[in-house]
């Protein structure tokens, strides 16, 4: 396969250029004009980030990505899907409102805001894709699934779980109904936490496999001979009761991220931008962010997502650490980690690398690239 075009531009401005002049011309250097646009509805899939947390992409971003589709005939929507976890994005109405503080709002963002797995987190569309080897059809939220086009507007980050939050993260996790966020994550199928269960029957009414009932105090218990894991029951429940049972391994984790950013893809013209500033250790699903850990390095833009993330996980790589506050310099001091993968430092316990090594065999795209600079 051939070396993958990745288009990068510093944040470096003047008088004439600011940087959401730059970040236009860089996708449209990057080609994002050659996609067909004109009356398709395109889903601009980003983290809206959990209200508390400042690291996420600033909405006049959003805004000058969305002018520029606009001006190029499509009619684009900001989109994400609920969260597995309970907090302030595990529901569209808490969803919505948490988007609209961030900024994510047709006055700042100047796009509308679509929470593509509805309600509940249970509106999806099943997507069969090959050469799967654990998720042979993932569960897609159904705005994201519907849409045209797809283009992934990711805040380049550490992640606990992942390694590190990139374009894949961003598709894969991101655009995963609930159900399929237990999917990605889940080792095994769901269980009940009793001392949570309030009895109100909303598992035991809409399990579609009759695996659930309320036992003598009132309380939900799954009978696992007709359970299928369909994480129906955590999407529903509000009171945190129906949760996942065990958590799966980073490598297997990232393994089925590749395969749900296949989905996602799945017959999509498709353009990525990722932006390497406020690089911060871990997931912007948290209320808080850490101080960033590298400088603020650039702004990355390509038609391929896998090249897209082995670029920016090499600049990370190859700078040096920030000689400021911060979890590495803390715990690192006196070494240099120059050249060295701060990630796995970060997260011991996590495998990025086989992410974008399947990614590149389910044909995604691949880990070669030629930066192009603009």
């Amino acid at each position: 396969m051939e070396p993958s075009k990745v288009f990068f531009t510093n944040l470096r401005t003047n008088p004439n250029s600011n940087l959401l002049d730059k970040v236009e011309r860089l996708c449209r250097h990057a080609g994002i004009a050659d996609i067909p646009f004109k009356d398709n509805f395109v889903a601009m899939k980003i983290h809206f980030g959990e209200p508390g947390n400042l690291a996420y992409i600033r909405p006049n971003f959003a805004a000058r990505i969305a002018a520029l589709i606009r001006s190029l005939g499509g009619k684009p929507f900001l989109t994400d899907c609920n969260t597995l976890y309970s907090g302030r994005r595990s529901n569209a109405v808490d969803h919505l409102q948490s988007a609209m503080e961030n900024g994510f709002n047709p006055i700042s963002a100047q796009c509308n805001v679509i929470i593509a797995d509805g309600l509940k987190g249970t509106d999806q569309v099943e997507i069969p894709i090959e050469g799967a080897q654990y998720c042979p059809a993932p569960k897609i939220g159904a705005a994201l699934a519907d849409a045209d086009i797809v283009i992934s507007l990711t805040h380049f980050k550490g992640h606990e779980q992942a390694g590190f939050g990139g374009a894949l993260k961003n598709l894969g996790m991101g655009g995963a109904s609930v159900p399929g966020k237990l999917e990605l994550h889940g080792a095994s199928k769901p269980k009940i936490r009793r001392d949570h269960c309030v009895g109100c029957g909303v598992c035991v009414r809409h399990c579609a496999h009759e695996a659930l009932s309320l036992d003598s105090e009132h309380k939900a218990v799954i009978d696992y001979s007709h359970c299928v894991g369909c994480g129906q029951c955590v999407a529903l429940c509000q009171h945190d009761a129906a949760v996942l049972a065990d958590w799966d391994t980073s490598q297997r984790l990232n393994y089925k991220i590749a395969e749900y950013t296949k989905a996602v893809l799945k017959d999509k013209p498709n353009f990525h931008i990722s932006f390497i500033m406020n690089v911060s250790p871990e997931c912007d699903c948290w209320n808080h962010n850490d101080a960033a850990f590298v400088p603020d390095l650039g702004i990355l833009a390509s038609f391929d997502p896998v090249a897209l993330d082995q670029a920016c996980a090499d600049m990370v790589t190859a700078c040096p650490v920030l000689p400021t506050d911060n979890e590495l310099h803390d715990s690192h001091e006196h070494e240099n980690l120059q050249g060295k993968d701060k990630f796995h430092i970060l997260h011991p316990d996590t495998d990025w690398q086989s992410g974008l090594e399947h990614a590149e065999k389910i044909g995604i795209g691949t880990r070669q690239y030629t930066l192009v600079t603009v």
